[in-house]
C-alpha cells in the first residue's frame, strides 16, 4: 500500500511539473502562442470563380474590408464590387490609365491615380461620385493615403518622384524626388512612408510631413523590387521581387532579415495581421505564402496554383480572403519598337475575379 501511495503521489507530482512546464512556455511565447493552430491552417484554395467581363484591362485591387466593396482599376474607370456577393455595385468613369485606388474612410473620400492624364480623381466613397481631380508629377501608379500627415501620395513612374496632396482639400502640398522608378508603397502610421524603387532595388523610407527621404535601403539580393506590404506592428515590410523571392526588411534599420522564394511575375504583396501570412501573388499562376512564425523567422508555407495572369491582388481584413483577377488570353501582337516584347492580349469579356480563402 505505501509503494502504491508513493507511486500515485509521484505521477502526481509529475503532472504537475509538465502543467507548470506548459504554462510558463505558453507565456514566455505570449503573442506568438497560437502559432501552431494558424501554421496549420494555411490551405487556401478557390471559393469561387466570378466572370465579371467589362472593358479594359487592369493593375492594383484595393479591398475596403469595413464598407464591404473591392475597387478594381480598369484602364479608363474604376470597377466597384460588393466584397460578399461579388457583384457590381458601381463604377467610377474618367480615370484614364488608372492603376491604384486609395482610401481615406474619415475623410469619406477615395483617390486613383491615372497615369496617362498625370492626375488624382477624388471621389466619393458612399456615393461613388467623383468630386474633383489634382495634378501629380508624371506616370502616377502607385497611391497611398497615409494618415498621419492626411495626405495622399502617388508614386510617378516616369518623373521619379511622388507627389502629395491634402487628402481633405484635394490641393497639392509638395514634391518628394526619389531618385529611381517608384513602385509600390506602403504606410506605417507613424508619418512614414515606404517605397520601392524598382530600377535601384532599394526602399526608400519618406517622412510625409517633410516631404524628405529620411533612408535609402538596398534590397540585396533582390531585383527588381514591385509588390511592397508591411507588419505595422513588428516593423516588418514584405518586398516581392522579380528574381523570384520575398525580401524580408526591418523598417527601422533597413536589415534584409530573410529571403523566401516565390512565384514568377510578382506584381503585389500583402500582410495579414490576423493571420500573420504574407502573402505574393504571381503572374505565373500561383499564389505565396509565407508565415510569420516571430518577427525575425518567416516560413513559407505554400503556393497555391491560381491562373496565369493573376499578379495583383486585394486582401479582405475581415474574411481573410484574398481576391485576384485575370481573364482568358489570347497570342500576343507583332513586336513593335515600343514593344518589343508585348504581352498577349485579354480575350473580350473574360475578366475574372477569383475568391481565395481557407
Amino acid at each position: 500500500m505505501l509503494q502504491s501511495l508513493t507511486q500515485k503521489l509521484g505521477a502526481r507530482f509529475t503532472v504537475a511539473r509538465m502543467a507548470v512546464a506548459i504554462f510558463l512556455a505558453t507565456a514566455a511565447i505570449g503573442e506568438y502562442s497560437a502559432r501552431p493552430l494558424v501554421a496549420a491552417n494555411f490551405n487556401y484554395h478557390l471559393l469561387k470563380k466570378v466572370v465579371l467581363g467589362g472593358e479594359g484591362g487592369w493593375d492594383y485591387l484595393t479591398c475596403d474590408s469595413v464598407a464591404r466593396r473591392i475597387y478594381i482599376s480598369r484602364g479608363t474607370h474604376v470597377m466597384v464590387i460588393n466584397a460578399d456577393t461579388f457583384g457590381v455595385v458601381g463604377d467610377i468613369p474618367g480615370t484614364d490609365g488608372v492603376h491604384g485606388i486609395a482610401l481615406a474612410p474619415k475623410l469619406g473620400r477615395g483617390f486613383t491615380s491615372n497615369g496617362r492624364s498625370n492626375t488624382i480623381t477624388i471621389f466619393d466613397l458612399k456615393t461613388l461620385k467623383v468630386l474633383g481631380t489634382a495634378p501629380t508629377g508624371k506616370g502616377p501608379d502607385a497611391i497611398v493615403y497615409d494618415p498621419t500627415s492626411n495626405r495622399v501620395f502617388t508614386f510617378n513612374g516616369h518623373s521619379s518622384d511622388a507627389t502629395a496632396i491634402d487628402a481633405a482639400s484635394g490641393k497639392p502640398a509638395g514634391t518628394v524626388s526619389l531618385g529611381g522608378k517608384p513602385e509600390f508603397a506602403a504606410v506605417d502610421g507613424q508619418g512614414h512612408i515606404y517605397n520601392n524603387l524598382e530600377d535601384k532595388s532599394e526602399i526608400v523610407q519618406i517622412d510625409s510631413q517633410k516631404l524628405t527621404v529620411t533612408a535609402r535601403w538596398p534590397l540585396a539580393p533582390c531585383e527588381e523590387p514591385s509588390g511592397l506590404a508591411m507588419d505595422t506592428k513588428h516593423r516588418r515590410l514584405f518586398a516581392g521581387c522579380h528574381n523570384e523571392m520575398m525580401v524580408v526588411v526591418d523598417a527601422d534599420s533597413g536589415k534584409v532579415l530573410t529571403t523566401p522564394s516565390i512565384g514568377k511575375g510578382v506584381d503585389a504583396n500583402a500582410f495579414d495581421p490576423g493571420t500573420r501570412f504574407a502573402f505574393s501573388s504571381n503572374g505565373d499562376g500561383t499564389l505565396t505564402i509565407v508565415h510569420e512564425e516571430s518577427p525575425d523567422k518567416f516560413i513559407r508555407v505554400a503556393s497555391v496554383a491560381t491562373e496565369r495572369g493573376a499578379r495583383t491582388m486585394a486582401l479582405d481584413l475581415k474574411t481573410h480572403r484574398v481576391f485576384l483577377v485575370t481573364a482568358d488570353f489570347g497570342p500576343p501582337p507583332a513586336p513593335t519598337t515600343e514593344r518589343p516584347h508585348p504581352r498577349p492580349l485579354a480575350l473580350p469579356g473574360t475578366f475574372t475575379l477569383l475568391v481565395f480563402g481557407r
